[in-house]
């Protein structure tokens, strides 16, 4: 059967009771659960999603001038304009297309935030981009410029930013991709960009031996403990994408973060949180967004069902053990 020929059929995931999903929560790493329903504009790499005051889903994700979505149900999801109706000038500098990627979408202090990043495959020479919106919708974006960068001298990657707010009111942006790992730099609330009375880049994790491929960083804080999600291995290869999403917690935001096991995030350290299983390969590009019903893990797959398109995946997340469950 069809997407389409589904669409008239609601009982969907995230109708059920909480009985009744509690109940098909994975009861071994090797059990993963299928996406949640989506139907409509479902192609997209790298989402994030916010909930506006008017109750509507805002999704924004890689491509063009950042690529939009939008929900009134978190179900069925229509296109949307581009973030930017006109591409800011500096991106020619980290991108020969050029189009952005990875965002990062939150609302403090009034405004809505962007973050982004500006590069090329496989290239350390990237851009982490700033932009602040009244209403967070396309078009209203006015961009602040560069937040923080590599070269081919780094050996870092400024790409795929999360802003995380702590309870304290201090500021802080995770990012990374592949070389060693993820980084972390504390922000100045007032401008969005780096705090300059502490300018340390602190290191969250790495894989030293093998293959270097950690990114997508994602930091949330339930209880005492701080949890940082990251996606690993390879993305973007349709069908053969090994892409999978693990989460390590730490006492303190700048870590140490271990894995359930105590292997540290700094030496490939990792829980599975989301792997390939069926037709649903290579998940991540996560999010994590909080809605009444609970947190949600966003993320992008390649559908193996249809050629390996890419598609939106949402799961609701339970923290019952102290360890992200997907559902």
């Amino acid at each position: 059967m069809s997407r389409t020929s589904r669409t008239s059929r609601r009982a969907t995931l995230f109708a059920l009771p909480a009985a009744v999903l509690l109940a098909l929560v994975p009861s071994s790493a090797s059990a993963y659960p299928n996406p949640g329903r989506v139907i409509g504009s479902v192609v997209t790499h790298d989402p994030t999603m916010i909930r506006t005051s008017s109750g509507q889903y805002l999704l924004y994700a890689t491509g063009g001038g950042i690529s939009s979505k939008r929900s009134g149900d978190r179900t069925a999801f229509s296109a949307g304009a581009d973030a930017f109706s006109s591409r800011p000038g500096w991106w020619s500098n980290y991108s020969s297309v050029p189009e952005a990627w990875a965002p990062d979408i939150s609302f403090h202090g009034g405004k809505y935030l962007l973050y982004y990043s500006v590069s090329k495959f496989g290239s350390n020479t990237s851009a982490i981009g700033l932009a602040t919106s009244s209403t967070g919708q396309p078009g209203s974006w006015t961009d602040q410029g560069t937040v923080y960068t590599s070269s081919s001298s780094s050996d870092y990657n400024a790409i795929d930013p999360n802003l995380f707010v702590d309870g304290d009111g201090k500021w802080w942006l995770s990012f990374g991709s592949w070389w060693t790992g993820i980084k972390m730099i504390q922000i100045n609330p007032s401008t969005g960009k780096q705090l300059s009375s502490n300018t340390t880049r602190y290191s969250l994790a790495s894989r030293p031996t093998g293959t270097k491929a950690v990114e997508a960083p994602y930091i949330v804080k339930r209880g005492s403990y701080y949890y940082l999600f990251a996606s690993y291995d390879t993305c973007c290869n349709g069908t053969s994408s090994t892409y999978k999403v693990k989460v390590g917690r730490a006492a303190g935001v700048t870590g140490p973060y271990v894995d359930k096991n105590g292997v540290s995030m700094m030496n490939n350290g990792g829980t599975p949180v989301l792997e390939s299983h069926g037709s649903v390969i290579g998940p991540g590009g996560q999010s994590i967004m909080n809605d009444a019903d609970g947190d949600l893990i966003v993320y992008h797959y390649y559908d193996g069902n249809d050629n390996g398109t890419p598609k939106l995946g949402i799961n609701l997340l339970n923290w019952s053990t102290g360890w992200p469950v997907a559902y």
